[in-house]
C-alpha cells in the first residue's frame, strides 16, 4: 500500500527543511512506499527554491508549482491529482500537525475506514481568534450536513484513493471533504492528534474566510440532500409560497364579492400576487435544475451511486 502525503504550501520558508526532516523520518519508519507532494500556492518567499532543491535530493519528493496564488483549495485538489498512493493523507506545512501522527492514520485505514480525520483535542491557538469561533463553526456543519466531527478545520485527513479520486472541490470546500464523501456511503472515523504552536511564520488565516465558509456549507448541503433532486427543495418552496398566495387572493375576493370590502387600498392584495409569481418562479427554477442535473450526469458520465465491493460477479460478453 503506497502512501501519498499532501502537503500545501504559500509562504513557508521557514518551516520547509523541519517539515521534510521530520516527515521523511515518520515515512521511511513505516516501511513503505510513499511519495510527498508539496503544492506551492504561489508563495512569494524562497518556499518554491527550498522545494526544488529537496525533490533533485530525494526522488519522493514531487513538487507542483502553481502560476499564482490559487487558495489551499485548489492546492489540495491539484496535490489529489497527482497522487499516485493508494492512501492519500493531507496535512498543513506550518509544522502544527505532527507527522509523528500518520502511523496512527494508516492504522484506521487498514482496520477498513475510508476516511479519517483530526480532531486537534489539545489546539495550541488563541481562544477568542481562533479556538472559539472554530467550535462555533464545528457544531455548525456538524449539525447541518448530519456527519458530527469535532474539528473539521482540522488539515490532518487520511483518505483512500477511490474516495478522494471522486471528489471535485471548489471555493473552500476542503474542509467539507468528509461530509462531502458521507454522500458516497463511506466509512469514517476521528482521532485525537497532536498540535503544535506555530514556531515560524504567520497564519494565511483570518476571519474573512468566515463568510466563504459559510456560503460553501450551504453549497454542501445543497449538494448533500437536493443535487440529483432540486425540484424537491425548489418545488417545496414554490408550492408554499403559491399556496399562501392563492389563499390570501381567494379570501380577498370572498370578502370582496360577499362583504363589499374594497381592495383597492389593501397591500395584502399585492403581496398575494407577489407570493403566486414567487411560486410559478420556483417551480420553474426546479425544473431547470432538473434539466442541469440530468445534463450534468450524463454528460460527465458522474455516477449516481458509488459500489464499494462486488461479490460473486462474473463479467458477460455482450450479445452480438
Amino acid at each position: 500500500m503506497k502512501i501519498s502525503v499532501v502537503i500545501p504550501i504559500f509562504n513557508e520558508e521557514e518551516n520547509l527543511t523541519l517539515l521534510y526532516e521530520e516527515l521523511t523520518q515518520v515515512m521511511t519508519s513505516l516501511d513503505r512506499p510513499y511519495e510527498i507532494l508539496f503544492v506551492d500556492d504561489g508563495s512569494k518567499d524562497s518556499s518554491l527554491a527550498i522545494l526544488q532543491s529537496l525533490q533533485e535530493d530525494d526522488s519522493k519528493v514531487v513538487v507542483v508549482q502553481f502560476r499564482r496564488n490559487f487558495g489551499q483549495t485548489a492546492a489540495m485538489s491539484a496535490g489529489f491529482d497527482y497522487s499516485s498512493g493508494d492512501v492519500i493523507i493531507t496535512m498543513d506545512g506550518d509544522l502544527q500537525n505532527d507527522p509523528g501522527d500518520i502511523p496512527s492514520f494508516i492504522e484506521k485505514i487498514e482496520e477498513g475506514f475510508d476516511v479519517v480525520t483530526g480532531w486537534r483535542h489539545e489546539r495550541k491557538d488563541k481562544f477568542l481568534s481562533r479556538r472559539l469561533p472554530s467550535i462555533i463553526a464545528n457544531k455548525i456543519i456538524s449539525w447541518t450536513t448530519g456527519v458530527a466531527l469535532h474539528d473539521y478545520g482540522c488539515t490532518l485527513k487520511a483518505f483512500r484513493k477511490e474516495v478522494i479520486k471522486a471528489i471535485r472541490l471548489y471555493g473552500e470546500m476542503h474542509r467539507f471533504i468528509p461530509a462531502i464523501a458521507s454522500g458516497m456511503g463511506i466509512s469514517f472515523t476521528e482521532i485525537k492528534v497532536n498540535h503544535r504552536a506555530r514556531q515560524f511564520g504567520t497564519s494565511k488565516y483570518g476571519i474573512s474566510r468566515t463568510i466563504r465558509v459559510v456560503l460553501d456549507l450551504i453549497t454542501v448541503k445543497f449538494l448533500l440532500s437536493y443535487a440529483t433532486r432540486p425540484i424537491q427543495i425548489f418545488g417545496l418552496l414554490g408550492v408554499i409560497s403559491g399556496t399562501a398566495g392563492f389563499l390570501i387572493a381567494l379570501i380577498m375576493t370572498i370578502q370582496r364579492q360577499l362583504f363589499n370590502v374594497p381592495l383597492s387600498d389593501r397591500p395584502l392584495l399585492l403581496l398575494a400576487i407577489l407570493l403566486i409569481f414567487m411560486g410559478l418562479q420556483f417551480v420553474s427554477m426546479g425544473l431547470i435544475g432538473e434539466l442541469q442535473a440530468r445534463t450534468y450526469h450524463e454528460t460527465q458520465e458522474k455516477p449516481v451511486y458509488y459500489v464499494k465491493k462486488v461479490y460473486g460477479f462474473q463479467q458477460q460478453e455482450p450479445e452480438v
